[in-house]
């Protein structure tokens, strides 16, 4: 497993920083995100499936999001592929984690409903369940409090102190 700390640190937040979109309350619905659908382990879909990296993300969701919401908007599509540092590929989730996170990002963000605040674990979850892992997913609310949960709630500052949740905002 990544760090979690590292992960959030060095990944999550540059990443969300260069394509605009940072938040107290998005960096932890993705670090959350990224642990319960993959461990932060995983980079391949267990069984042959065809999600792809830390978050999980399905090949049809990668190009819907380029060719259904990104083709209109232009500056967004522009920071999102100068992390793809390339022409921007589905193959990029499963080894380009700042990519993979922006596109992990962008599932959310192209909800309607706004993110929940950072230091409501149990909201955090619903959204992940309802705009992730949808209701044809096998996860539920309950597994993410129960991978996530415990992680999201002892997040270490910089200097190596504990954190509260409210203290991130």
């Amino acid at each position: 497993m990544l760090d979690p700390q590292h992960f959030l640190a060095y990944v999550v937040r540059p990443s969300l920083d260069s394509i605009g979109l940072w938040s107290p309350a998005a960096e932890r619905l993705l670090l959350g995100t990224a642990i319960v659908e993959s461990r932060l382990t995983w980079l391949r879909q267990h069984g042959g499936g065809p999600a792809r990296g830390v978050y999980q993300i399905e090949p049809a969701t990668h190009d819907d999001i380029w060719a259904n919401y990104l083709a209109y908007r232009d500056g967004l599509a522009n920071r999102v592929a100068r992390l793809a540092g390339e022409r921007p590929r589905v193959d990029q989730l499963a080894w380009n984690l700042g990519y993979a996170t922006a596109i992990a990002r962008l599932v959310y963000y192209r909800r309607p409903e706004p993110l929940p605040h950072a230091d409501d674990l149990a909201g955090l979850a619903r959204y992940w369940k309802a705009h992730f892992n949808t209701a044809l997913g096998a996860g539920t609310p309950e597994d993410f409090l129960t991978r996530a949960g415990p992680i999201l709630e002892n997040l270490r500052a910089p200097d190596g102190q504990v954190t509260t949740l409210g203290d991130m905002e």
